[in-house]
């Protein structure tokens, strides 16, 4: 891809950040009540408030383009370039009122991740990835960790609900390996994996909303992110397990562990 559309898609991505970034934090500051939806999971109307905003800018500034987001689904898959919107991740810890969570913007070209950008409102950090290019946290460049033993890697894991009890049980094996492990991260984890903060980031029930824009924030600061069977994450990946490490030969122990 030329330069210039990737400098012009990173600048309209981060200018979506910031009218997302102004509605969350606006909400945050009242009563955040969530609904149920049809899979029991939480959402609030700053959800929809987000994802509406984002949708329309995105029709508005680039209408060929196909939209995948969380609350209102997809639209246009098949076209070449298609944006990416979890507009909360972490909802349980915005209604929560832990600072824990952000908005996902990605942008993808034939199902492939090119553009990351991960956002949160509270604490101001912003990462963001591009294909070929280094990932930045607000402006500045950021690499992950030299960590390549288990015994040594710092863990974190957002939720264990999701996970099935095999599921459950490959996640123990690791667990059991790996030094420390912190629990409740959201999207920041893998943005701590990004800036070398966290060895390891591994996650379940996940749809491409909630991993498109992490590939790019991880591997342009020199880690791997794949499902648990190491294969890639794109628009079309069917299963719903993810990890990341600040390595490639940290991610290969980790994928034996889990295997």
């Amino acid at each position: 891809m030329l330069d210039q559309p990737l400098d012009l898609f990173s600048g309209f991505a981060s200018e979506m950040a910031d009218l997302a970034r102004g509605i969350v934090r606006q909400a945050a500051g009242g009563r955040r009540r969530p609904v149920a939806k049809s899979d029991s999971s939480p959402v609030t109307e700053t959800d929809r408030a987000v994802e509406r905003c984002l949708r329309e800018r995105i029709a508005a500034r680039f209408p060929a383009h196909g939209v995948l987001g969380e609350e209102f689904g997809a639209e246009g898959l098949d076209e070449e370039f298609v944006w990416v919107i979890d507009p909360i991740d972490g909802t349980k810890a915005f209604v929560g009122g832990l600072a824990v969570y952000g908005t996902l913007i990605a942008l993808t070209r034939g199902g492939t991740p090119i553009l990351g950008l991960i956002d949160n409102p509270v604490t101001g950090d912003r990462w963001l990835g591009l294909s070929g290019r280094p990932t930045t946290l607000n402006g500045a460049p950021v690499r992950t960790a030299a960590t390549t033993r288990l015994a040594e890697a710092f863990m974190a894991n957002g939720n264990p609900e999701p996970f099935a009890p095999v599921e459950r049980a490959r996640l123990e094996r690791l667990r059991s390996s790996a030094r420390w492990c912190v629990y409740g991260g959201s999207c920041m984890a893998y943005g701590r994996v990004a800036d070398g903060s966290i060895d390891i980031s591994v996650d379940g029930g996940l749809d491409p909303f909630d991993f498109c824009a992490l590939v790019p924030v991880i591997t342009g600061a020199g880690g791997c992110i794949t499902d648990w069977e190491g294969r890639p994450l794109t628009l079309t990946s069917s299963g719903n397990l993810c990890v990341a490490a600040a390595n490639g030969a940290l991610h290969a122990r980790v994928l034996e562990k889990l295997n």
